[in-house]
C-alpha cells in the first residue's frame, strides 16, 4: 500500500539539489529531519516513508513497512532516483518484547541497505548511540569516533545497535558504490523515553558507590541537524553528535534538584538483575553501567564540518526535568500516581535493597503453580 502527497514542491532556485529519502518519518526525530529537509534550499526533493502518513507537507509520502523489499521501488523514483536515505524507522520503546525489537530494526536496516544499493542510492545514514562505545571505567574522557566499540548486548537495545553497525561497516563490501555514514547521539533527550530519561523520573539519582558517572545530553534538534549535514555529504564516516562538554554527578544533582542515593556495586548491580529477571523492571542491569562510568564523546568531525550544537548540557538537562515532572519511575519501571505517592522519596531504596523479599515471594508464587 502506498500513499503519495501529490504536488511535491520541486528543486529550489533552479538548482537540482539531492534527492533524500528518510525513513521513520513521522514522528520524532524522523519527522524533525524531514521538515528541515523540505525547509532546506539545498535539497531537490524530499521522500517520506513510514508505516503511516506523517504531519510534513511539501514531502513526497509513502506509506509502507520498512521490512517490505517494495521500498527499493519507492527509492527508484519517477526518473529520478534517491541519492541519499536517512534511515531512522527504530524501535527502542522499552516496553517492546525484545525479540520482536531486534527482528524489526535488524530486518529494517538490512532491507533498506539492499533496497538502497539495488535502487542505485550512493549514501546511507543510519543513526545507533554512542552508548555502542560502551561505559567503562577505562574510557577516555573524551572518547575519540574512531574510538573501539567496547558494549555489550547486556542493555537495552544495544545488542541491536551492535548488529546495525556490523552492518554498517560490511555493506561498502558487499554493495560497491554504496557510502556509508553512521550517527551515534549521546543521551538523547526531547520527547524521548529511554532507561536514561527515566533515571531522572527517580525519587533519588542512583549512584554506585566507587563510580565515575559523566554526563553528556544530545537535543533531538541537534540530532535532526546533524542527520543533515550527513545527509547532504557535508560530513561522512562514524560521527559522534551531542552538548559540548559534559556534566559531573554532582552537578547534575545541584541542576536537577535531585538527591543521590549511594549503593555498593553488589547491592545495586544484583538488585537491578533480580527486579529485571523476575519481570518487575524494563530495564536490564547493563543499563546501569551507563550511570556509572564515562561515555562521553569529542563530536570532533561534526566540528570540523563546521556543525555546531544549539543547546547546552544545562539546557538538555532542563529539558529533561521539564518533561519529567508529574512521572515517577523506581529502577526503570513507571509508576502511577497512587503508588509513587505511597513509594515516597524512599521508592528506590525499597525497590533495590528490599529486592530479596521479591524474590522470595515470586519464588513461592511459583511453587504454587
Amino acid at each position: 500500500m502506498s500513499s503519495q502527497e501529490p504536488n511535491v514542491r520541486g528543486p529550489r532556485n533552479g538548482a537540482a539539489g539531492p534527492v533524500v529519502a528518510v525513513t521513520g518519518a513521522a514522528s520524532g526525530v524522523g519527522a524533525l529531519l524531514t521538515e528541515r529537509l523540505v525547509a532546506s534550499p539545498e535539497v531537490g526533493r524530499v521522500i517520506a516513508l513510514d508505516e503511516r502518513r506523517g504531519a510534513v507537507d511539501g514531502a513526497q509520502w509513502h506509506v509502507l513497512d520498512v521490512r517490505d523489499p517494495a521500498i527499493a521501488d519507492r527509492l527508484r523514483g519517477d526518473g529520478e532516483p534517491v541519492d541519499t536515505v536517512v534511515h531512522l524507522a527504530l524501535d527502542l520503546d522499552l516496553e517492546t518484547d525484545p525479540a520482536a525489537r531486534t527482528a524489526y530494526n535488524v530486518r529494517g536496516t538490512q532491507t533498506v541497505l539492499t533496497a538502497a544499493a539495488a535502487a542505485g542510492v550512493h549514501r546511507v545514514v543510519l543513526c545507533t548511540s554512542a552508548m555502542v562505545y560502551g561505559a567503562l571505567p577505562d574510557n577516555d574522557v573524551p572518547l575519540a569516533e574512531d574510538a573501539e566499540l567496547r558494549a555489550t548486548a547486556e542493555a537495552t537495545g544495544v545488542g541491536d545497535l551492535l548488529e546495525i553497525e556490523r552492518l554498517a561497516r560490511r555493506a561498502p563490501r558487499a554493495h560497491p558504490g554504496l557510502n556509508v555514514t553512521v550517527v551515534r547521539p549521546t543521551v538523547l533527550v526531547g520527547g524521548t523515553d529511554t532507561a536514561l530519561t527515566r533515571y531522572f523520573e527517580s525519587p533519588r539519582l542512583l549512584v554506585v558507590a566507587g563510580s565515575r558517572p559523566c554526563w553528556q545530553f544530545c537535543h533531538v534538534e541537534d540530532l535532526a541537524g546533524a542527520l543533515e549535514y550527513a545527509a547532504l555529504e557535508k560530513v561522512e564516516g562514524e560521527l559522534a553528535v551531542g552538548c559540548d562538554g559534559w556534566l559531573e554527578q554532582e552537578e547534575v544533582e545541584e541542576l536537577s534538584g535531585i538527591r543521590r542515593m549511594e549503593l555498593p556495586s553488589a547491592v545495586a548491580l544484583g538488585a537491578a538483575s533480580r527486579l529485571h529477571r523476575l519481570g518487575l523492571t524494563p530495564s536490564p542491569a547493563g543499563d546501569l553501567a551507563y550511570t556509572m562510568h564515562p561515555w562521553v564523546v569529542s563530536g570532533s568531525r561534526l566540528h570540523e564540518a563546521g556543525w555546531r550544537p544549539k543547546w547546552t548540557n544545562e539546557e538538555v538537562l532542563a529539558a529533561l526535568m521539564e518533561e519529567a515532572a508529574g512521572r515517577h519511575a523506581v529502577a526503570g519501571r513507571r509508576l502511577g500516581r497512587k503508588d509513587a505517592t505511597t513509594l515516597g522519596a524512599a521508592g528506590a531504596t525499597v525497590a533495590l535493597v528490599g529486592t530479596a523479599a521479591l524474590v522470595r515471594r515470586a519464588r513461592k508464587a511459583r511453587r504454587r503453580v
